[in-house]
């Protein structure tokens, strides 16, 4: 019970990596907060068949004020802000020379603008707390390598990841701790359409060593890991979650 009597913020937590981590917070005794956008009964579910405690808060991460409806619900709730896993980020592919205004304005309000606002608001009630605190950005190897189709998107998950390290920095001296992770291909909604040709998805599984594609429950045990005491030591890093994708990139 690596996260017991610990309450958890996940952002995006209804679906895909943040249902996959919120979950398995809750398998490691942690209180969890589900940030969502339009429904959480399913990850609520999940979570009660393990006896475990959630609430459901409906929101639009991109909204400044969300950050803050989040640490109150868990403070309400929970009683504490312990750990955020910034989540939440949509990834709608499209060309780069037409690119839409909002098709790129949204994707960095979702991704970037949101992920600043909830680190702030969480850093901010662990700081009052006074006994430190974990803080985990969902980034993406994308953060590394380029792609056609994801011009707007790439740098949101760069941003992230430098985020964390310069949180790392900021929020050392309060013992709040800042790391991302970095999802290879993981099979979720984002890139369910994508990865529906048997061509490319036969391309994607070639490429990487350990032979498969990524499930949402890859990433909970690296979440938990560094959520935990486990890692006290760990801030400012970036652990790939990838299959070995990345290093087999040549």
């Amino acid at each position: 019970m690596l996260l017991e009597g610990k309450t958890v913020i996940v952002t995006g937590g209804s679906r895909g990596i943040g249902r996959a981590v919120a979950v398995g917070c809750a398998k490691q005794g942690a209180n969890v907060v589900v940030s969502h956008h339009s429904h959480a009964d399913e990850v609520l579910a999940d979570i009660d068949k393990i006896g475990g405690k959630a609430v459901a808060v409906q929101s639009d991460i991109a909204d400044p004020a969300t950050g803050t409806l989040l640490v109150n619900a868990a403070v309400k709730h929970f009683g504490s802000v312990d750990v955020l896993v910034s989540n939440a980020g949509i990834c709608p592919f499209h060309s780069f020379l037409d690119m839409p205004v909002d098709v790129l304005k949204r994707t960095m309000e979702v991704n970037l603008h949101g992920a600043f606002y909830v680190t702030q608001a969480a850093a901010n009630r662990m700081k009052d707390q006074g006994r430190g605190g974990a803080i985990i950005a969902v980034s993406s190897i994308s953060a590394l390598v380029g792609g056609e189709m994801q011009t707007h998107y790439t740098p949101t998950k760069a941003g992230v990841h430098s985020l964390m390290q310069s949180c790392a920095i900021a929020l050392g001296k309060y013992g709040i701790r800042c790391n991302s992770v970095l999802p290879g291909t993981i099979l979720t909604d984002i890139n369910k359409d994508d990865l529906a040709d048997a061509d490319k998805l036969a391309y994607m599984q070639n490429r990487i060593p350990l032979g498969r594609l990524g499930e949402p429950e890859d990433l909970a045990g690296p979440v938990v890991f560094l959520a935990s005491d486990m890692a006290r030591y760990v801030t400012g890093a970036a652990l790939l979650v990838d299959g070995g994708l990345f290093v087999n990139l040549q």
